[in-house]
């Protein structure tokens, strides 16, 4: 039988092979850790220090004693030999989350090595309960109830181990460690593969905003959104040299198409590892960013963290471990172009070092904008405990890279005077969003499908603090721009990239019949065209018109953006987010909130010209007639392929964006 100990703002659960400790941490949240070790870790990972704590009150006794922070409260129970430690968390006096006992409370520490265990919470159902989060992949989960999610990282898939509960409350498992979260019918279950300790934070609020707050006190706020991002991003695989990339941007300005960024993709370099441009085909990027300068667009270079040794910093970087090693075998991690590995960010001689080059061969050339690509990072076989970061072993810490691999770059241009940061990255981690993280959902296919489960994705990431998300615009996979199916899906792609955070066009469209060969045997040839003009003359205009109205909205995106530095409340925002009290928004997951004001529908199957939308309590206002139409009903909206769904509500003054 295990004892309680109170202490102020503590309780301690002690029993044999087995240490926990609920404390209070901020407003309205409590800490729970739990080890088979002797005594706890002080090992915080990206979660940041607690607010001041104001109204913790503990009581009880050595059998059974109570928490109580504000409007949570954990009541833990000694309990019997072989059962007891029984936790349960109440907001404002009703019970929201407790933990199942299913078999030997010992079951949950298996052993790994040394002082690490296979770490399971385990936590009893609730009847009716939605979850939202754990980050973005591509599956149809958007509410995870009913699901299984592996937390990891890989291309198209990004683990943010973090929920929001219909029920009111937030919870975040804070362990970088791969493992997975069940969110079953017959449990709620969290476990980490390799660990210390458990560590998770529950915290509650009355409303969604005022637990994402909670949460992105915990782990950070975007910065400043730059002005330039809120326009439209031209990109493709790829622009193989200065002049092609100049050709398409005076393009862009000569047809007076609002562009504000322009990307430089993968392979500009000389060699992976050598963090500069080829000269043969970039022969002066100072002169290319000044024209580009002139022409009001901001040029974004892609940066792989993969090196090999024909790199010129590979033997330095090898012999000061500043490179992912591995515990058994050679250090190739990937293959693509000779075998690779990747740099270890996690190491701060590693983003020094790193930082160091990209200014001197990009930051003193004008560049000041980074695609962080391969960030998750892209590991085959994806065999994680094999890995031996800075920070550890994979097994315990590899969730953690993205975080790092997007400080790298934060810092390096923070030290050198820079405000507006922004870094475009293929994964995140809980606190990438303070380091300016603009997560897009990696290379997806070209297909209805992937645009229907991008708009989930971008929810999804929402709700795990990062407002900042974006998707390729008409998918990155195997698009042919010269058939009619890739030329009705990427107008319906634009219609979703009006409406999301960044509007980004990007792709490896297939190589048309006769396309001209611009560089011989260059490393990595571009994919076909990928402008605006290259989908055909009628759709030229209907997206021509888009990215006007994109342009019309930019002052209503930056007000948005900046209610989300300052708050955490996303841009992008399921309709539960706003309307909690409606028990149909949290059945949606094909129509969103885009701020307050807006309410988009988008079409995701080819062919539809219709759909139905519901509207929560309110009086809108459809963009396609004008038409008012009260709330609390189901409508059915035509939009025609040069058209789309959306509701703006009842006095807001954006209804003028969509007038012209």
């Amino acid at each position: 039988m295990g004892r309680i100990i109170l202490e102020q703002n503590k309780l301690i659960f002690q029993r044999r092979d087995e240490l926990v400790v609920i404390e209070a941490y901020g407003n309205n949240c409590l800490r729970c850790r739990a080890t088979r070790n002797s005594v706890l870790s002080d090992e915080s990972w990206t979660l940041l220090p607690p607010k001041t704590i104001e109204n913790c009150v503990v009581e009880g006794n050595n059998t059974l004693a109570t928490i109580t922070n504000g409007d949570i409260k954990a009541v833990i129970e000694a309990g019997y030999p072989w059962y007891g430690g029984v936790i349960s968390f109440y907001r404002k006096d009703k019970v929201i989350l407790k933990t199942k006992y299913e078999g030997d409370y010992v079951n949950k520490y298996v052993h790994t090595e040394g002082n690490h265990y296979t770490i399971k919470a385990i936590f009893e159902a609730n009847e009716g309960e939605h979850f939202y989060g754990l980050g973005q992949e591509t599956e149809d989960a958007f509410d995870r109830k009913g699901s299984t999610c592996n937390l990891v990282h890989y291309n198209t898939k990004s683990s943010l181990p973090f929920l929001y509960s219909s029920l009111g409350y937030g919870f975040f498992w804070n362990n970088p460690s791969p493992g997975r979260c069940d969110t079953t019918r017959n449990h709620t279950l969290w476990c980490s593969d390799s660990t210390y300790q458990a560590d998770y934070l529950v915290f509650v609020g009355d409303k969604p905003a005022d637990v994402m707050k909670t949460y992105s006190d915990l782990t950070g706020y975007a910065p400043q959104f730059p002005l330039w991002a809120s326009g439209f991003w031209q990109c493709k695989l790829r622009y193989e040299s200065q002049e092609e990339l100049l050709e398409v941007a005076r393009e862009y300005k000569r047809r007076q198409i609002p562009i504000d960024a322009i990307v430089i993709d993968y392979f500009h370099w000389t060699e992976q590892g050598e963090w500069k441009f080829n000269e043969k085909y970039w022969p002066d990027p100072k002169a290319m960013c000044k024209e580009l300068e002139e022409m009001g667009i901001k040029p974004i270079v892609s940066i792989w963290p993969t090196i090999n040794p024909n790199s010129e910093n590979y033997e330095e970087m090898n012999d000061a471990n500043m490179l992912v090693r591995t515990e058994n075998g050679q250090y190739g991690t990937f293959a693509f172009y000779g075998q690779q590995t990747f740099i270890d960010p996690m190491n701060p001689e590693t983003r020094e070092f790193v930082w160091d080059k990209i200014r001197e061969n990009y930051y003193k050339n004008g560049i000041r904008n980074f695609w962080l690509d391969e960030a998750e990072p892209e590991i085959h076989p994806q065999q994680f405990g094999h890995l031996h970061f800075y920070l550890g072993n994979g097994a315990q810490v590899a969730l953690l890279y993205p975080y790092y691999y997007t400080k790298m770059i934060y810092d390096g241009l923070y030290e050198e005077g820079e405000q507006e940061i922004i870094s475009l990255t293929r994964a995140a981690y809980p606190g990438s969003q303070k380091f300016g993280a603009a997560v897009w959902n990696g290379d997806i296919m070209s297909d209805w499908n992937a645009l229907k489960q991008s708009v989930t994705s971008g929810l999804s990431m929402g709700m795990c603090g990062i407002p900042w998300w974006n998707s390729d615009i008409g998918g990155f996979l195997c698009g042919d721009t010269e058939s009619e199916d890739f030329r009705e899906l990427i107008v319906r792609w634009f219609q979703f990239g009006l409406f999301s955070p960044i509007m980004r066009l990007h792709g490896s469209r297939i190589r048309t019949k006769n396309q001209e060969e611009r560089n011989p045997g260059i490393i990595e040839r571009s994919g076909g065209p990928n402008e605006i003009w290259s989908f055909g003359e009628d759709n030229y205009e209907v997206i021509k018109n888009i990215i006007d109205t994109r342009e019309r909205l930019r002052p209503y995106i930056m007000k948005y953006m900046d209610i989300a530095s300052k708050t955490g409340s996303p841009l992008m925002r399921p309709m539960f987010y706003d309307y909690y009290n409606d028990d149909i928004c949290y059945t949606l997951e094909d129509q969103y909130m885009f701020g307050e004001e807006i309410l988009f529908a988008p079409i995701v199957q080819r062919g539809q010209i219709e759909r139905e939308v519901y509207l929560p309590e309110g009086t809108w206002t459809c963009i396609i007639d004008k038409k008012q139409y009260e709330g609390k009903q189901t409508v059915k909206v035509h939009a025609d392929i040069n058209q789309y769904i959306a509701f703006v509500k009842e006095g807001s003054y954006v209804l003028d964006a969509f007038c012209l």
